[in-house]
């Protein structure tokens, strides 16, 4: 695939091979901030980013949203790695620290659509938190196959002063599956509020 998306655009998962996607992964990288004492001595500030999922039917009615507080599916097709509550305290270690996975094969076949949005839980601005970066890929939480939609959260102005932003849809049309890369913040302040926005203005 190795296309490099722009906001908005809309794609086929479809390989270089010519065969369909069938696990994604949407991770999300981030680091603590870094703060000066009154001394002058610096500490870390943890922060706490969460992705999460909504899956939705055809009329857009909410399915089933897996996040921080619900891990799992009720049929296990969709998977969160669990709730950092700190991000990397010592610098990048090159890995995310939220995965959400996703067997398309194995979707109910009720799910049309299938939201990502990502939220500050502390209220931390996005500009503001260290490479705070989202890629969405083919492979598994341990191995990356194939990128095809990343986000630069930290160096992109556009998300400055924002606490919540849409990632991206995936949604099935004629039975294949395609994804519209959507990347903008919202002036949500909560996953309740961002869900509220997917469903009114993306889906």
């Amino acid at each position: 695939m190795a296309i490099k998306l722009e906001k908005g655009q809309r794609i086929n998962l479809e390989k270089n091979n010519g065969s369909k996607l069938q696990n994604l992964c949407v991770g999300v990288n981030w680091g603590a901030i870094e703060k000066t004492g009154f001394w002058g001595n610096k500490k870390m500030e943890a922060v706490d980013l969460d992705a999460s999922c909504a899956t939705f039917d055809d009329s857009n009615n909410t399915l089933e949203v897996i996040y921080f507080g619900n891990l799992k599916s009720k049929n296990g097709s969709i998977k969160h790695s669990g709730d950092d509550l700190t991000g990397d305290m010592g610098g990048d270690d090159g890995l995310d620290n939220e995965v959400i996975t996703v067997d398309l094969a194995k979707l109910p076949a009720e799910v049309a659509k299938i939201a990502f949005v990502l939220n500050s839980f502390r209220g931390h601005d996005f500009k503001t938190i260290p490479f705070a970066s989202i890629r969405i890929y083919e492979g598994t939480p341990s191995r990356v196959n194939e990128v095809f939609a990343t986000y630069d959260i930290a160096n992109d102005a556009t998300f400055a002063g924002s606490v919540s932003m849409v990632m991206g849809v995936f949604y099935k049309r004629n039975g294949e599956w395609k994804f519209n890369a959507i990347g903008e913040s919202t002036r949500d302040r909560d996953l309740k509020g961002t869900l509220t926005t997917v469903i009114s203005k993306y889906l």
